[in-house]
């Protein structure tokens, strides 16, 4: 049996069109039905980002503005905790100050990261309100102070071991309220063998006893952009499947697309998971040649798929 895998139910962001209308409207009604209805499908924390629209970024002022309404209406749909999903200090510290916490326990900062500015003001704002921390592992800071994406396994895991560290010092946040993400792209475009990097990395983290304890999470939805939207539910949750043994326990993910994983010995596991071992170097292929045999195994996957649907 699978272990469970806490959910951060993603529907509070307006890259869904529910959210995009009820940030339009500043319609606190629509976003208390968003949370309650994730709650309903089995969110155990609830995502905020309120910080973009198709029309373009949302002015910083115009968010801290309706955070003060947002949060404490979101708490009184329900008790579920929130995370707070926002690259601003003023956005978190705004946000921390409006939630209560005695409602509904420690809510998730979502994130800190290398590249992230005013780093200092977030760990002030941590050691203030010991919350969850949201690490993205997937940036490494460099000895010259510049930042970069990861490009291995190690250097996630050493971008990891360098903010869990730093947060421990500087805030006193134990193991278990540090969440590490290491990456996750769309599959579907993924030539470049960061699904596998990401699923090497965990396995490093969860080697490590310094690290014991901590959670590892991904953006699921992320996961499944690209591919056909019938089939995104069996990719995601395939994913899980597999990344579950490696020690995945958090995915911020659509709920309703049902993010647990598939049973034991489903065929879509098999297919992913082939397609991802055809992605690693092998038989004296680079991965720039490795990469596009994934593609093209993820490919045929959906063409499978979408020929079995046409019986």
């Amino acid at each position: 049996m699978s272990k469970k895998i806490s959910i951060i139910g993603d529907l509070i962001n307006s890259a869904y069109g529910r959210a995009r209308k009820a940030w339009k409207n500043k319609d606190l009604k629509a976003y208390q039905n968003l949370a309650i209805s994730q709650v309903e499908w089995g969110s155990d924390f609830l995502d905020v980002n309120i910080d973009r629209t198709k029309s373009g970024d949302v002015k910083l002022e115009e968010m801290l503005e309706f955070l003060p309404e947002m949060i404490p209406a979101l708490q009184e749909a329900t008790s579920v905790p929130l995370c707070f999903d926002n690259p601003s200090p003023d956005f978190q510290q705004i946000a921390l100050e409006s939630y209560d916490f005695d409602k509904s326990g420690a809510p998730i900062i979502n994130s800190i990261a290398a590249s992230r500015q005013q780093l200092d003001r977030f760990l002030d704002l941590i050691n203030e309100y010991k919350p969850y921390v949201l690490i993205v592992a997937s940036e490494i800071l460099l000895p010259d102070g510049d930042t970069k994406q990861c490009e291995s396994a190690d250097e996630v895991y050493k971008s990891s071991k360098y903010f869990v560290d730093l947060v421990r010092e500087k805030a006193d946040i134990p193991n278990d309220k540090i969440i590490l993400d290491p990456g996750l792209p769309p599959v579907s475009a993924d030539t470049q063998g960061i699904v596998n990097m990401g699923l090497d990395a965990m396995k490093l983290i969860r080697a490590d006893k310094d690290l014991e304890g901590v959670h590892i999470s991904v953006g699921l939805s992320n996961f499944s952009w690209g591919t056909p939207k019938h089939m995104r539910s069996d990719f995601e949750r395939a994913y899980l499947s597999i990344a579950s043994k490696y020690g995945l326990d958090m995915a911020i993910a659509n709920p309703e697309h049902n993010p647990v994983p598939l049973p034991e010995g489903h065929p879509f596991i098999g297919l992913l998971d082939n397609a991802l071992k055809q992605g690693r170097p092998h038989d004296g292929m680079g991965q720039s040649e490795t990469g596009y045999l994934q593609a093209e195994a993820i490919l045929s996957i959906v063409n499978e798929e979408n020929e079995d649907d046409d019986f």
